[in-house]
């Protein structure tokens, strides 16, 4: 226990002060300069919060117990549904909206909640250690008596009786460390037999103690005086006998002085040529911090962009692992039937050939085979369709960007422009790409021998807005930037591009109500001249590019 109250000390103590202390008044005299901390005061005893947390020499019984802080129960409440609290403890229960009863749930009411007398009588009555047991007090006694004891105990722990020191210890102690431990205890100097404190002691020696020996402030030959000596006439006649020797003394310091200036100044000019350099490095280290932070905040940038693109194609790669499962298993069937359809014809052949040799018996059995291979072949045609539908839908999957990029190459250039020309594809369509995982679903439209204003001169390029599966959860009209590039396969990489900013008022950038809105973009992107006389066609192949930017676009 390091709590205390500050009381008047006991005539004992104060004589035994006196005694140590002759040269001070005694402690009654000397307001606030003597304290002594003999016993904890009455409002440590009570627990200011919960219960109590003495060590009890018999286990308490769990009626004993708060059922809030499950300590021993301090000022014991009962309330309706007959649980018992601390009285801290059901205060803080009735400030909860709505106030219930921890262990079963009921509502609390403040005017159905008594004061248990009954069980407090018992609690008092129980037997406990001695809070300062850790000091090595080994006492027992009830509750209600614990007070009374801690206000006796030789090891509860107490301050020491003069302001100046700090020192706790145990009551117990309190004499061994007045008389020998204290450093602020009264002590004889040595020199001139006054009373001095004990931590004051040097600074008096070396300050004020007229009977400490002193030398010459010179620090010239002569020996040693009285401090209070050297005040008088002897130091006067002393100064004027050694005046040759102190001013020698003086000259030898201010030529040590000067010597040390000098490798001072040295120094200093030797620190002062690295000082430009000094900066210089500065400037550059402060210059290489500044880039690498940028360059950190970018690499930063970047991870969260790829965290969040690593997010969104985690279901994608699941369903796509999905539909190849089923591809596999379509194709497994595929072969199956084409092995049933093959052993079916084997035995229509053999059919045959026994029919022309065996006549009707033949001709009877080969009918049910015919209409079996007949329904084999629908089925197997029904299969091949639908492999073909999940093939393509598998390649949709693998080749799709979610990142609001699409990169789309377009081969054959030459047959598919000419079938442009001859009227038989006018234009193709990309696949779809997406700005996120839920975002926006597009694709590109090109038309190889140009459309509108740029027919049979330009390649004409559009964008598309799609009607996508999260569309509901997505911002409209269409806002993002678009930007539409053909790709320069050249060393120069002077890629061509045309950017524009969507018409919130256009129809192209509404919700799309069926599976696309009309397409909007440039039908004088490129003419065919510069596409087919430059580096953009490279083995019979184009690339086009369109990005759309999807910075701004808030998560759904």
């Amino acid at each position: 226990m390091s709590a205390g109250r500050n009381v008047d000390l006991p005539l004992e103590l104060q004589t035994q002060l006196q005694r140590l202390n002759p040269a001070r008044p005694p402690p009654a005299s000397r307001p606030g300069s003597m304290r002594l901390e003999l016993s904890p005061p009455p409002s440590s005893f009570m627990p200011l919060h919960r219960g109590f947390k003495d060590r009890f020499v018999q286990p308490l019984e769990p009626k004993y117990c708060c059922e809030s802080c499950k300590l021993a129960l301090c000022n014991p409440r009962q309330t309706e549904c007959g649980h018992r609290f601390c009285e801290s403890c059901i205060r803080d229960l009735l400030c909860l909206q709505p106030p219930i009863c921890p262990a079963d749930g009921e509502p609390l009411y403040e005017d159905k909640i008594f004061t248990d007398v009954c069980c407090r009588r018992e609690i008092m009555g129980l037997k406990v250690f001695c809070r300062n047991e850790k000091n090595g007090c080994q006492e027992q006694m009830t509750l209600q008596l614990l007070l009374e004891h801690l206000q006796d105990c030789p090891y509860y722990e107490i301050t020491c009786p003069r302001a100046e020191c700090k020192d706790t210890f145990l009551r117990k102690d309190v004499s061994d460390h007045l008389e020998t431990k204290c450093k602020y205890r009264d002590t004889i100097c040595t020199y001139c037999k006054r009373t001095v404190l004990l931590a004051d002691q040097k600074k008096h020696e070396e300050s004020v103690c007229p009977a400490f020996p002193v030398t010459c402030p010179n620090k010239c030959s002569y020996s040693s005086v009285l401090r209070s000596q050297g005040l008088n006439q002897d130091m006067k006649e002393h100064e004027s006998r050694f005046m040759s020797e102190h001013l020698k003394l003086m000259v030898a310091r201010n030529s040590s002085l000067e010597t040390k200036m000098e490798d001072v100044k040295t120094e200093l000019q030797e620190r002062y040529k690295v000082l430009p350099s000094l900066n210089t490095r500065i400037i550059e280290l402060e210059n290489r911090y500044e880039e690498v932070r940028e360059k950190s905040k970018e690499m930063e940038q970047k991870i969260s962009n790829v965290q969040k693109l690593l997010g969104s194609h985690s279901e994608k790669v699941m369903e796509m692992e999905m539909e190849l499962r089923l591809l596999r298993q379509a194709k497994d069937e595929v072969e199956t039937l084409k092995s049933t359809v093959e052993s079916i014809r084997s035995r229509v052949a053999v059919l045959e050939g026994s029919g022309r040799g065996g006549g009707g018996a033949g001709t009877h059995a080969l009918g049910p085979l015919e209409t079996q291979l007949a329904r084999h072949d629908d089925m197997l045609s029904v299969h091949e369709i639908r492999l073909a539908d999940m093939d393509l839908r598998f390649q949709v999957l693998e080749t799709a960007s979610y990142s609001g990029t699409l990169v789309w190459k377009i081969r054959d250039y030459k047959r598919r422009k000419q079938e442009a020309v001859m009227g038989k594809t006018l234009s193709l369509y990309s696949q779809p790409f997406y700005t996120g995982y839920f975002g926006y679903r597009m694709c590109a439209r090109v038309y190889l021998n140009g459309d509108g204003m740029g027919k049979g001169t330009h390649l004409s390029l559009f964008f598309v807005v799609m009607r996508g599966e999260y569309d509901a959860l997505l911002p409209w009209p269409f806002k993002q930037k678009v930007t539409l590039m053909l790709m320069d396969q050249g060393p120069a990489r002077k890629h061509l591009g045309d950017a524009f900013k969507p018409d919130p008022n256009s129809s192209s950038f509404k919700r799309p109500a069926g599976d696309m809105n009309i397409a909007s973009g440039c039908p004088l992107f490129v003419a065919q001249t510069v596409l087919e006389n430059g580096t953009y066609i490279k083995d019979d192949t184009i690339f086009i590019k369109v990005v759309v930017d999807a910075s701004d676009l808030p998560d759904p």
